[in-house]
């Protein structure tokens, strides 16, 4: 039964939590009211049985504590006559609202909670723990375990980034006119860091987390549903539908690295790449130019659609990286239009924008600078450079499994030239 409540508390929690905050006006307050009614949900549920409307009734739960907590303040504030009339004022019209919230369509509240949870006040580290603790419905300690860190310096992380909302008085609000969008790619931004977390851990001992994929894609397609007209937002989810579609196929059952070149494509998940290509189709249809987000689902669709790795087009993904820069110029999409240029063109067209790259300060720690390299060095027969290389990127590595899977390429550059097996955008 507390399995069956848990989920369908991660479920149920963002439209309670963005339903009591429309009404609160504080997100800090309308969790704690929300986990006060999912306790009650625990301590009631196993004996009375799950509710035909269960998010219904965690909203009514929560409703009566929110009146009793506003009604309490104004009996508190009583002797100051008119701010006691306020909050009486404000309970009632509380209790009246809630009455219509707990049947309403959630839909804007959820996009003003994706909002307020992701408001560049914020920290992007504060920013992505809010985001799964109140859109993704994530405890404490789940999102602790996902990034490999202390349970109380998240919670503490949690709770400032609540008192910080408060004391900027961040309204509980879809930004409008010339906010819209920047405050929209903080939210986009946010599902991005979260799903390339779980598509590609930057530590820990295995490649993937997979529930944190889950959780990204899950809310980048109620975003989707919820600004349908934006053309970014479909440009996100197809990037994530498309790349999870190749998570089954990435790794061994040890948990090794398989590189994208060498995955067995029967294994990807059909499903979930028609969706993404369908997502980007959405995209395109938006908008004459594409956003960053939609051009990397440009990119990862040349990959969907070919049925085997030698039937790649590697020019189309070249080109994608072309027009990535244009519109996103970094080094690190730099440095992936080395590897396409490379696969499309000859291992010297790639080694000779990533001796560019070489000597830019922001990539000095980056180990797929050094990887890609001696992908490349290797590919050219200069098996000693290659060998170092990968030492070199093994020894930057934060994930144990890339780590062991560098130090397998660099053993491979002592005994014999390794063959052109793929590229190292494979580890993404």
């Amino acid at each position: 039964m507390q399995r069956a409540i848990e989920a369908i508390w991660r479920i149920e929690s963002a439209k309670v939590i963005a339903g009591l905050a429309r009404i609160v006006r504080d997100v800090g307050v309308a969790e704690d009211l929300a986990q006060d009614a999912f306790v009650a949900a625990l301590e009631q549920w196993p004996a009375s049985g799950i509710p035909p409307k269960p998010g219904a009734w965690l909203m009514a739960t929560a409703k009566h504590r929110a009146i009793d907590l506003l009604r309490r303040r104004a009996t508190l504030e009583r002797k100051h006559e008119a701010l006691a009339l306020e909050f009486e004022s404000r309970a009632t019209e509380a209790e009246r609202a809630f009455e219509s919230v707990v049947e309403e369509d959630f839909g804007d509240d959820l996009l003003r909670l994706a909002f307020v949870s992701c408001h560049p006040v914020l920290s992007t580290e504060a920013r992505v723990a809010l985001t799964l603790r109140l859109l993704g419905g994530l405890t404490t300690k789940e999102i602790a375990r996902a990034y490999l860190a202390a349970e109380p310096a998240v919670a503490q992380r949690i709770v400032r980034a609540k008192r910080t909302l408060s004391e900027a008085r961040v309204p509980f609000e879809v930004p409008s006119g010339n906010e819209l969008g920047p405050r929209l790619a903080s939210v986009l931004e946010v599902l991005y860091l979260i799903f390339n977390e779980g598509y590609s851990a930057t530590a820990g001992e295995d490649l993937m987390r997979p529930a944190l994929c889950e959780d990204a894609l899950r809310m980048g397609r109620i975003l989707a549903e919820l600004v349908p007209a934006e053309p970014e937002v479909h440009g996100l989810v197809a990037l994530m539908e498309i790349q999870a579609s190749r998570a089954h196929a990435r790794t061994a059952a040890t948990g090794e690295p398989i590189l994208l070149l060498d995955q067995d494509r029967s294994r990807w998940d059909r499903t979930l790449m028609r969706r993404g290509l369908a997502a980007l189709e959405r995209a395109r249809s938006l908008g004459d130019a594409l956003g960053p987000y939609a051009l990397q689902a440009t990119i990862a669709a040349h990959h969907a659609r070919a049925h085997a790795a030698a039937e790649t087009d590697w020019a189309g993904i070249a080109a994608g990286y072309d027009a990535l820069a244009q519109v996103a110029p970094s080094p690190v999409v730099e440095l992936n239009r080395a590897v396409a240029v490379a696969m499309a063109f000859g291992p010297e067209a790639g080694l000779e924008i990533v001796e560019a790259l070489a000597t830019l300060p922001v990539l000095g720690a980056y180990h797929l600078l050094p990887s890609i390299r001696g992908d490349l060095l290797a590919k050219l027969g200069r098996s000693d450079e290659a060998r170092g290389e990968f030492e070199r990127a093994a020894a930057l590595a934060h994930n144990a499994r890339e780590r062991e899977f560098l130090m397998r390429r660099a053993t491979a550059c002592a005994r014999e030239p390794v063959p052109g097996e793929g590229d190292v955008l494979a580890l993404r």
